[in-house]
């Protein structure tokens, strides 16, 4: 491997280092107690070392949204090639959602639950729901998932957008409880997803 290409797969890993670093921090204590110095301590560099790779805790916790939305768009893009059935694509769609979450709560709590930080400024909180982010494109599925079934006639007539914002948010509200509250008597885990998953697809049917 030449000198130049050792370093730039060096510099890959440690900024993925910064970033497991910087999530676990995160979901263990919180945004106001997250800081480069603490993740440089964390992964036994110096501060000098993360201000080459982010230039704050800002941008820092930006790119984190974005890997696990790129994450969650990975499990999801292939969907319409497995599944061409709208309503088919859709549940499996969903399921997997879920299942990503539970998979990888380390990266769905700091994405999806904390609330973005206050001293985020407008751009990058608008650079966050862009058509181009990672987390738009991912609700861009469950949207397109649903327009494809009206227009095939397999679902009701609605709104694809208010339709998708609705799923997700009952498929958001599962996922966060059944990562936050472990020890709640659920009882048959997979019985729970699947009547919501049942639900809410029901509840689209013409």
């Amino acid at each position: 491997m030449a000198v130049k290409d050792r370093r730039a797969r060096q510099r890959r890993l440690l900024r993925q280092q910064i970033l497991d670093a910087a999530r676990e921090l995160l979901v263990r204590d919180g945004y106001e107690r997250l800081s480069m110095r603490r993740v440089a301590e964390r992964i036994d560099y110096s501060p000098t070392a993360i201000y080459l790779h982010f230039k704050d805790k800002l941008e820092l916790v930006f790119s984190l949204c974005e890997e696990t939305f790129a994450k969650l768009v990975r499990e999801l893009e292939t969907l319409p090639e497995e599944f061409p059935d709208p309503v088919v694509q859709l549940r499996k769609g969903m399921k997997r959602y879920i299942d990503f979450g539970l998979k990888h709560p380390d990266h769905y709590l700091p994405a999806f639950v904390l609330p973005p930080p206050p001293d985020m400024n407008p751009r990058r909180r608008k650079a966050m729901t862009s058509p181009e982010s990672n987390g738009m494109k991912a609700l861009g599925f469950l949207r397109d998932c649903i327009a494809l079934g009206v227009k095939t006639k397999k679902l009701r007539k609605v709104d694809p957008d208010i339709a998708a914002r609705s799923t997700w948010a009952a498929l958001h509200g599962l996922t966060t409880l059944l990562i936050v509250h472990k020890d709640f008597p659920w009882g048959d885990r997979e019985q729970v997803i699947d009547t919501l998953l049942d639900s809410l697809i029901n509840g689209l049917r013409l």
